[in-house]
């Protein structure tokens, strides 16, 4: 039976938290870190479960100093109240292999635990359990800095910086078990992506990075984007049901080796650039730093009609609105007002903007407008707090109508107290 070091300076929490796990799993107690280092020493147990902040010497200082009292890393696992994302990235930038907040529910704790000791058992013993993150059996930070660094300063690819988007709301939404799901699920999915020989770890949270050896095109890239986001959404339609509304999907931002460089930070830095870019334009996609994206053209061009009409149509034709980049908003904006002008058809513009500091309370808005509108409607958010919406067929009357529809949907939603919405309407001639 694996045996864990449970941690903590509360009396009570770590009682609970002992009993959570001893029904599986050998528990020896600490309340100190001190009383920690003694008895990690003695007992030598498989895992530590260890509070972030205590008293003397806290969560991130007893990590270290339990690293250098084993031949082989022993995972620890941190768990705290703070709410502060900091702490997380913190937490993984140390080499903790994961990080709940409490409180927290047993079964979402076990499962945790039980993934981070499968994974275990199946590195035991070699150089890779020092590599890997233990959630998803990618390369862990630190390796992943190591090894793509390597491989960036001697081979031709391309680097990957890859986020996945909304994530917070499963967690927020469906439970941190349902967060954890998704998370191993799509590890799964970015090593079916790539080959073999590439590279794949996880940077913290919901961030990854990746690099592919050898490839050059710009679309092969895309493809995978394409094929990642489609992928991802129909595993959570599978995990949460088919009315699964939370605007998931992956962004990437990518960096052709050598072309911009052989310096890991520095192909990093630029990796993210790309990727900044896709998060301010409606996200679900892929850039590539310094690219004029023509590639994408030319690959394309060399299509039949009816390939060509798969790689325009919608991949994935949801219910409810379109969510579009402010940039592909434009296109249609300008294509409408000559719409309107030939054929008098009545289309409003609306801009909504909610008056919060909270970014969930964004992304949970994002999410009641795209269930609210119609799938004729078009959406897109303008800064981080704005959303511009496309409203077809729909005069003054009507306008009203959805206006009052959104709200409705908008104040069933437990946070929506929270937070102030300001419209403003107009016909777009």
């Amino acid at each position: 039976m694996p045996k864990i070091l449970v941690v903590d300076d509360d009396k009570l929490m770590l009682m609970i938290t002992s009993r959570m796990l001893a029904k599986r799993y050998e528990i020896i107690s600490a309340l100190s870190g001190a009383e920690a280092v003694k008895l990690f020493e003695s007992e030598k147990p498989d895992m530590v479960l260890s509070d972030l902040l205590m008293p003397e010497m806290d969560g991130y200082e007893l990590h270290k100093i339990l690293q250098t009292k084993s031949v082989e890393p022993v995972p620890v696992m941190f768990m705290t109240a703070d709410e502060r994302d900091e702490s997380e990235s913190k937490g993984f930038e140390v080499g903790a292999v994961d990080y709940i907040r409490k409180p927290f529910k047993a079964d979402v704790l076990l499962r945790r635990v039980d993934n981070i000791l499968m994974n275990l058992d199946k590195i035991h013993g070699l150089k890779q359990a020092a590599d890997t993150d233990l959630m998803t059996g990618l390369l862990n930070k630190a390796a992943s800095q190591r090894e793509i660094g390597k491989m960036c300063s001697t081979q031709q690819g391309v680097l990957l910086m890859i986020d996945l988007d909304s994530f917070k709301l499963v967690n927020d939404l469906y439970g941190h078990n349902m967060g954890d799901k998704i998370l191993i699920r799509f590890s799964e999915l970015i090593k079916e992506v790539i080959r073999s020989s590439d590279l794949a770890g996880r940077m913290g949270g919901d961030e990854f990075i990746a690099f592919c050896q050898h490839i050059r095109e710009e679309a092969v890239i895309i493809e995978k984007t394409t094929w990642l986001n489609a992928q991802l959404i129909k595993s959570a339609k599978e995990y949460m049901g088919a009315d699964m509304n939370i605007p998931l999907g992956t962004s990437i931002g990518a960096v052709f080796v050598p072309d911009e460089g052989t310096d890991f930070s520095s192909l990093c830095h630029k990796a993210d650039q790309a990727l900044y870019k896709v998060k301010q334009n409606g996200k679900h996609g892929c850039a590539f730093f310094g690219s004029n994206n023509h590639k994408e053209e030319t690959v394309s061009s060399q299509k039949g009609i009816s390939q060509m009409r798969m790689i325009l149509g919608e991949r994935n034709r949801e219910p409810g609105a379109y969510f579009l980049g402010l940039n592909d908003f434009k296109t249609i904006y300008r294509f409408l007002c000559r719409l309107v002008e030939s054929y008098e058809r009545d289309v409003q513009l609306m801009q909504i903007t909610i008056e919060t500091q909270t970014q969930s309370n964004i992304d949970e808005f994002r999410n009641t407008l795209l269930k609210t509108l119609r799938r004729s409607d078009c959406i897109t958010q303008n800064g981080s707090n704005k959303f511009l919406l496309l409203l077809m067929e729909a005069g003054s009357k009507e306008r009203e109508v959805i206006r009052d529809r959104i709200l409705a949907n908008w104040n069933k939603v437990n946070i929506s107290a929270e937070c102030k919405l300001k419209f403003e309407m107009e016909n777009i001639i």
